[in-house]
């Protein structure tokens, strides 16, 4: 029965390993029927004894009795005294201060881990914090055009598909619609198949339609029009403007109606929990005004004044809402609450039309608030009489006396005497010192001691006073005079207060650089005070002469070179200025008296050749030149003689004045120059290069020596020479970039493009900051390369001027004008940059092909300010024989020509 029983199964004990549901994925769990009912585990004295009887030593816990807050170990059952708690207050503060020694290195780094942290894994809302500022600058157009986000999980969502019941009219009409009608209806019939008959005569008169609309809104006019007049209203409509005024409606969109309508229920909540908080009055009634519902912004205006009595902004926006008349009654009860406030007065003075209404306002005001300087003013300001305007002045200033303002308005009205009434503020004796300048311009007999003794008097009272004024307060009050028209009253004040302050040792520095400073800001009047006190206190310091001259070319005369007559700058610059002025006996008398005072001066003499050879006067200069070759007998005077001799195509004269000079100064380099200079024009060769050998023998380190016999060689065809003298220059001067950007010259010149770059890239290794080397690495470049190269560049020389030129340059190239001009601007920014002629002749260059008539005038006016000596071609063109006698201009023009 059993074997043939297929559920016997469902009696019989399951495996051991049995896990039900386990084919199909189940895991197994346990139940509490499976285990039984919980029961308490053994005690710890019956785990004690089982350990006992089984041999095992119980395990114990060596911290089970003790308290955390006693002693552990020997002195577990000591008592806790006085001198334990004093041990461990020592030894707290022990921790503490090695702790203090080590937080701020500790500090330090866990700031910089942190700082290092951020940087390396900065969070999302660092990384677009940029953007989230970039939204600030969007617009509300822009945010509307922004397009919905789609699904970017490229997941198909399934539809959701819904299915309804159609009605039955939906099924009926939509069968309707491709059904066509081929029969009338007997209504149809009995109008010829019309619902109104075409003969009846009731024709459609769309003129009589208008007409009559117009006479209705015109009888509608007419009745606004009558019950506004008769009832006495204040609004009243004007029937022939309404029409127009319909046209200035602004139409609201349903969203500036919703947020109006959000806003008011905002304010109303507002002004019901704080009643008297007036700005939410305020806010509210301008929502209202906003909306155009004037009424109620007024009402909400008028329980604000109600509520907020003590606020003046309120009564102010109350007027503003209402018209004139009604706004004088507000403003009216305004004063009896807040009769203290200075805008609610103000503001009712200006609501009256009549002036003199105003001024029975204002002194309605004055009784109020006596001690408001700004109600003073505005009553001052009505006044058109003098007399009467002194007169409230004079009562102003006893009520008010610390006031300035006042003082200074008196003061203008008063005579200086009686202005001078207020030691105590130092605008008032300025303002007397003006007042005593405008009098000598009227009466030319008053002099200038008068005002100098004022501010004397000025600062004497006011330190007595205890009123101190700092130095530098007094040099901005100079300042101020000067910009405001009064040149003598900055005059006193630098005179009276320039000396304090500064130490008897400082006082040269202090005050040149107090001179300095003005003239930075544009205060000549104050820069030529400062300096003519320095000059009376330091009379023989020819610095102070010299800026003096500076600061006024145009008032050269005999005192700047009494006091420093070895000066030779002095006496130089006051001839230049003698010539410039086309005064040349005057030149030439300031000349002969520098003679005397410096008999042996090479410049003085230099000078009184180039003023006689300029002037045609040649025969006189080379007399100059012989009796200074006697006199002063100094290198430059022989090599300007040989030079003169050369211009003037004396080439015989010019070699034996050249020798005769090199036995007198073989060291002298320029000489070696010149003398293969000549022999190059009368096309000497073998005597040049005996010159140039010479010259290098005996001075090896002149390094315009080594690249003149480079290119005499290559003039003759030989390369090869050129590059050994080249060669050998480098090895008596290493790392100079002239040398190497000669040599890189020479193999671009023999068409050798490979071999000029590993010299240039040898040139780079032993310069890496010549600016005239990465200049040529520039140019070496292919175009698309040469915008990080000069990037490179730029970093590696330090912002040379020749690399900012070449810059400029391929911004010319690229047509980027605005770009090319400021980095051309910037390669002539310092003194030094400003020398360099190239740099001005490619400006001027990039100006005419670019630039207007005014910068091409603006670059040769700086130019010629600058007075360019140095560069390549700069130098070549000036000192060429054929360019003697021009001016900054003409060999600028002749430069920006040979530029290419």
């Amino acid at each position: 029965m059993a074997a043939n029983n297929k559920l016997a199964f469902l009696s019989m004990p399951a495996p051991a390993s049995y896990v039900a549901g386990l084919g199909r994925g189940a895991s197994g769990f346990t139940t509490r029927s499976d285990i039984g009912p919980a029961r308490e585990g053994p005690s710890v004295e019956a785990i004690a004894e089982a350990q006992a009887k089984r041999g095992e030593e119980p395990d114990v816990d060596p911290e089970q009795f003790q308290d955390p807050d006693n002693e552990y170990g020997l002195f577990a059952g000591t008592t806790y005294e006085q001198d334990d708690e004093e041990a461990d207050k020592i030894y707290d503060s022990v921790d503490q201060n090695m702790d203090a020694r080590r937080r701020a290195r500790r500090e330090a780094r866990e700031n910089a881990e942190l700082a290092q942290h951020r940087s390396e894994r900065p969070k999302i809302q660092q990384q677009f914090a940029d953007l989230k500022r970039g939204l600030s600058v969007v617009t509300d157009h822009e945010w509307e055009n922004i397009p919905e986000v789609g699904n970017l999980t490229r997941k198909k969502r399934r539809k959701d598909e819904r299915a309804f019941v159609v009605p039955d009219s939906v099924i009926v009409g939509d069968r309707a619609k491709t059904e066509y009608e081929s029969s009338l209806d007997a209504r149809q019939q009995q109008t010829d198949g019309f619902e109104t008959p075409a003969d009846s005569g009731a024709m459609t008169n769309f003129v009589e339609i208008g007409q009559a609309r117009d006479k209705i809104l015109s009888l509608k006019l007419d009745q606004i029009s009558g019950t506004a007049a008769t009832s006495g209203s204040a609004t009243s409509v004007d029937p022939k403007g309404y029409l127009t005024s319909l046209d200035s409606v602004v139409i609201k969109s349903e969203a500036e109606i919703g947020d109006i309508k959000r806003a008011r229920m905002l304010f109303d909540s507002l002004v019901k929990s704080n009643p008297k908080h007036a700005p939410g009055w305020i806010a509210a009634a301008c929502l209202e005004e906003h909306a155009g519902r004037m009424v109620a912004a007024r009402k909400l205006i008028k329980a604000g004044c109600e509520q907020c009595p003590k606020s003046e902004d309120v009564w102010l926006e109350a007027a503003r809402l209402h018209n004139k008349d009604d706004a004088k009654v507000i403003l009216a009860n305004a004063v009896q609450h807040v009769g203290q406030s200075v805008k609610i007065w103000l503001a009712a003075a200006d609501l009256e039309q009549d002036v003199k209404a105003k001024k029975r306002v204002l002194r309605k005001a004055l009784e109020n608030i006596p001690n408001s300087v700004r109600l003073w003013k505005e009553t001052v300001n009505l006044e058109t009489s003098p007399a009467d305007a002194r007169i409230l002045l004079a009562r102003a200033v006893e009520v008010i006396p610390l006031s300035v303002e006042l003082w200074l308005a008196l003061a203008r009205l008063e005579t200086p005497e009686r202005a001078k009434a207020s030691p105590t503020s130092h605008e008032i004796w300025i303002a007397a010192g003006r007042l005593l300048e405008q009098g000598a311009a009227a009466d030319p007999d008053k002099s200038v001691e008068a005002r100098n003794k004022e501010l004397d008097v000025a600062v004497r009272e006011l330190r007595r006073h205890q009123v101190l004024l700092t130095r530098e307060q007094w040099l901005k009050e100079a300042e101020r005079c000067e910009s405001e028209g009064s040149p003598r009253t900055c005059e006193a004040i630098i005179k009276a207060t320039v000396a304090m302050e500064v130490e008897e040792e400082d006082r040269l520095d202090t005050w040149v650089a107090d001179a300095e400073s003005a003239e930075t800001k544009g205060m000549v009047g104050t820069a030529r005070a400062i300096l003519a006190y320095a000059l009376k206190v330091f009379p023989d310091k020819r610095n102070l002469w010299r800026k003096a001259a500076d600061l006024e070319k145009d008032a050269w005369n005999s005192v700047t070179v009494h006091y420093c007559p070895q000066a030779e700058v002095l006496w130089l610059m006051s001839a230049k200025e003698k010539w410039l002025a086309g005064d040349v006996p005057a030149a030439r008398e300031v000349l002969e008296r520098a003679f005397i005072a410096n008999p042996e001066s090479e410049q003085i003499w230099l000078a009184a050749v180039k003023l006689e050879a300029e002037n045609g006067e040649l025969g006189v200069a080379r007399e100059l030149l012989v009796r200074a070759r006697t006199v002063a007998d100094t290198e430059r005077i022989w090599m300007k003689s040989t030079v003169f001799e050369r211009q003037q195509g004396q080439y015989d004269a010019a070699l034996e004045t050249v020798s005769t000079a090199l036995t007198k100064f073989p060291k002298f380099a320029k000489l070696y120059m010149i003398q293969a200079q000549i022999h190059q024009l009368q096309k000497n060769y073998p005597a040049a290069r005996a010159s140039y050998a010479a010259g290098l023998k005996a001075c090896p380190k002149e390094v315009t020596l080594w690249v003149l016999a480079s290119r005499l060689e290559e003039m003759d065809g030989r390369s090869i020479k050129a590059r050994a003298i080249l060669e050998k220059g480098r090895l008596v001067n290493p790392a100079n970039d002239v040398l190497w950007a000669e040599s890189v010259g020479v193999e671009e010149r023999s068409g050798g493009a490979a071999q000029a770059k590993a010299m240039l890239s040898r040139g780079l290794q032993e310069c890496p900051a010549s600016g005239i080397l990465w200049s040529m690495a520039i140019w070496a470049e292919p175009r698309p390369a040469r915008k990080s190269r000069s990037v490179d560049a730029l970093k590696k020389s330090k912002d040379n001027a020749i690399v900012t030129c070449t810059v400029a340059r391929l911004f010319w190239a690229e047509r980027k004008i605005e770009k090319a001009r400021q980095w051309f601007s910037r390669s002539v920014a310092t003194e030094q940059d400003k020398d360099v002629g190239d740099h001005w002749a490619w400006w001027l260059k990039f100006e005419r092909q670019h630039g207007t008539v005014d910068y091409v005038a603006e670059v040769v006016k700086q130019c010629v300010a600058a007075e360019p000596h140095h560069g390549p071609v700069w130098q070549s063109v000036a000192k060429d024989d054929k360019s003697v006698g021009k001016g900054t201009k003409a060999i600028l023009e002749l430069v920006a020509e040979a530029l290419h």
